[in-house]
């Protein structure tokens, strides 16, 4: 049985030691220069009998690689690929790993891609390293990975030759790859770290009001996000990469999350229904913000039409939602409770600016005006969030007074077709 995985290689100019990191010798490589170094790692092959080449040598790999880049002026872009074939515990032999893992190479590059083969015997998993260049040394032409020529190529070429040679092939019916340990535990019927996550996922959704809050929710229990990309990715502390959340299957996309987090608040997540309804009678703003809700269609006993007037309001749903949780939380009712909500943070805020002038011409480097920087930031953050519902709530007074009007209007106009009609 076989895992592989295809990392392209994108740089050329990273410090060659990045890879003799011990710390750091799972992660991708990230340069051409650094794979063919990784891969050639004496400590992980333990005899020189288990590295070959082909197209170039193992002493002058990187250099013909980049001979051949020159001389079709091909310097740009990706600039190789970096395979890895892992094998299962105990079920190959040093010399058949890499025997499969030259016969792979042969097959996969057809001899046309300057190729360095390695296999590292450091684990109890042996596994080979394939690194090649992306410029055809015949032809000039550039190496393409994708997920088509994976499957097609990269995985059908491993698959044939664990069967040629006796070995399993692990089998999924996703249509992806798959770890060997994670499909060994889920073959078994054994919990993933990947369970672990999707069981915090659901845990954060029941308690989630907005896609913000979810995340926060998803920090408390200690994972990081890296969210400024196409597709939001998160780890654990304990965890060595990110790994994106569609990867976790059907139903933990960000718009499937999106989608379970701004449902109505009695709901239905992941087959565990949650009952998120108001415990007491709502008074004042916090009441106003509850029948705003409900106009906008989010609880399960929906008016008859969703008005107009609220409905344009609904890009802002999440952030409705966080000034409700701010009413609640801070125990506010009215808008003369925000303005004395305001006053004490408003004095803290003069007196901290005041120490703060001192302090610039006393101690201009000292840390008490980082720690007061870092004070104002969050005071006048609830200061704002204060006068954006002192201000937002009459709006949305002024839109429940609009959809009423329209209801009556409606009303009016059934009313009279249906006279009209006897």
């Amino acid at each position: 049985m076989a895992y592989t995985s295809v990392l392209p290689v994108h740089r050329l100019d990273r410090s060659i030691e990045y890879v003799k990191d011990r710390a750091k010798t799972t992660k991708s490589a990230g340069s051409l220069e650094e794979a063919i170094d990784y891969a050639l790692n004496r400590e992980k092959t333990e005899q020189t009998i288990f590295e070959d080449a082909i197209g170039c040598t193992c002493e002058n790999a990187y250099v013909d690689m980049v001979k051949t880049k020159e001389r079709f002026h091909k310097k740009e872009g990706v600039q190789g690929y970096h395979l890895v074939q892992s094998f299962a515990e105990g079920e190959v032999s040093p010399e058949l790993a890499h025997l499969i893992g030259q016969e792979l190479a042969e097959q996969l590059l057809k001899g046309q891609y300057e190729v360095v083969i390695t296999t590292h015997l450091n684990t109890k998993h042996y596994h080979n390293h394939l690194v090649w260049n992306s410029v055809s040394m015949v032809d000039g032409r550039k190496y393409h990975s994708n997920a088509k020529s994976y499957f097609t190529e990269v995985r059908q070429i491993s698959d044939q030759l664990c069967r040629k040679y006796g070995l399993s092939v692990i089998q999924t019916n996703q249509g992806k790859a798959m770890h060997y340990a994670q499909w060994k535990a889920e073959a078994e019927g054994k919990p993933t770290w990947r369970t672990v996550i999707r069981m915090d996922i659901r845990e954060a959704i029941g308690v989630s009001f907005s896609w913000s809050q979810f995340v926060k929710e998803m920090e408390k229990r200690g994972y990081t996000w890296k969210l400024n990309r196409r597709y939001p990715s998160l780890k654990t502390p304990g965890m060595e990469r990110y790994i994106r959340l569609r990867s976790l299957g059907k139903g933990y996309g960000e718009v499937e999350i999106r989608e379970k987090i701004l449902s109505p608040k009695i709901r239905q997540v992941y087959g565990n229904t949650q009952m998120q309804s108001p415990r007491r009678k709502l008074t004042g703003l916090q009441r106003l913000y509850y029948s705003y809700l409900y106009q906008m269609g989010v609880f399960p006993k929906k008016p008859k039409r969703i008005p107009y007037a609220v409905r344009s309001d609904i890009q802002r749903l999440e952030k409705r939602i966080c000034q409700i949780e701010f009413l609640q939380k801070e125990g506010i009712t009215t808008r003369e409770g925000l303005t004395a909500y305001r006053k004490p943070l408003e004095e803290q805020v003069l007196s901290l600016m005041k120490e703060r002038r001192e302090l610039y011409r006393k101690a201009p480097d000292g840390m008490r005006i980082q720690a007061i920087n870092g004070k104002l930031k969050e005071l006048r953050k609830k200061i704002r969030l204060s006068q954006q519902i002192e201000k937002q709530s009459l709006e949305m007074e002024e839109r429940l007074r609009q959809a009423k009007a329209q209801e009556q209007e409606m009303s009016g106009k059934q009313r009279r077709e249906t006279e009209r009609n006897r």
